[in-house]
């Protein structure tokens, strides 16, 4: 976020987070509220997200908290017409929502292979469907996808999480290529260990890792970034994990 007076300010802007009731998605969303944006952010836990409405609660009127799984295009569709009939438009999504299972390709069930996979990237898929429209219709605006570096990065355990975030960050270049001359700027940011509840339990000293503060820190400043300018990738490591 900018220091330097009115920079980097989002005043009668409306985003949308998915997964922006807790971790990442959270820290995103009270970074956005803090610019001045109306944001909507969706999850599928209501009482996650009535523990993000309190926490958010200094932005409140600018807030709209939205039950939607967006593995359904459905939810999906009222999540976007949401943002647009409260706020008047849609100016950012941030597809942030994801889920991982980690196991060996052997030992992965069909069940969580298929809830990646929905989640992770054909989600993306419903939640960019259904908001270019409106974005157009603005006149442009940003698409950012929180991707991973397990996108790029194989790891034993991984394949799943791996190849959904993969396919999430083809998806994004794609994409780039295809709205740019609509005022629309892609971009996905790849995060490596970020302190979330999406660790599991038992991941031992988390001192070493990313902050959801820290990847919101990189999405406001590509929101920052002038007219002429498009990022379109962005890789964001620990500075410091442990040694091997």
């Amino acid at each position: 976020m900018s220091d330097d007076g009115g920079a980097g300010r989002l005043d009668s802007k409306t985003a949308v987070v998915t997964g922006g009731s807790r971790g990442i998605g959270l820290g995103i969303a009270a970074a956005l509220l803090e610019a001045g944006a109306n944001v909507v952010i969706c999850g599928t836990n209501q009482s996650h997200l009535d523990a993000a409405r309190r926490t958010l609660r200094t932005g409140e009127k600018r807030l709209e908290t939205v039950r939607a799984d967006v593995r359904k295009r459905a939810d999906v569709d009222r999540l976007i017409a949401t943002a647009v009939s409260r706020f008047g438009g849609l100016d950012i999504l941030i597809n942030n929502a994801g889920v991982g299972t980690f196991a060996n390709v052997a030992d992965l069930s069909d069940a969580d292979w298929q809830r990646m996979l929905d989640t992770n990237l054909t989600g993306v898929f419903y939640c960019c469907s259904a908001a270019i429209p409106k974005l157009r219709k603005r006149g442009g605006g940003w698409i950012i996808n929180i991707s991973s570096l397990a996108g790029k990065n194989p790891f034993v355990g991984g394949a799943a999480y791996g190849a959904s975030k993969a396919g999430l960050n083809m998806f994004s270049e794609t994409l780039m290529q295809e709205v740019r001359h609509d005022g629309i700027r892609v971009c996905y940011v790849m995060p490596g260990s970020v302190a979330t509840e999406f660790l599991t339990p038992g991941a031992g000293d988390t001192n070493w890792m990313l902050t959801p503060e820290d990847v919101a820190r990189v999405v406001m400043d590509l929101l920052a970034q002038p007219d002429r300018s498009l990022p379109s990738r962005v890789e964001l490591r620990p500075s410091r994990p442990p040694k091997k």
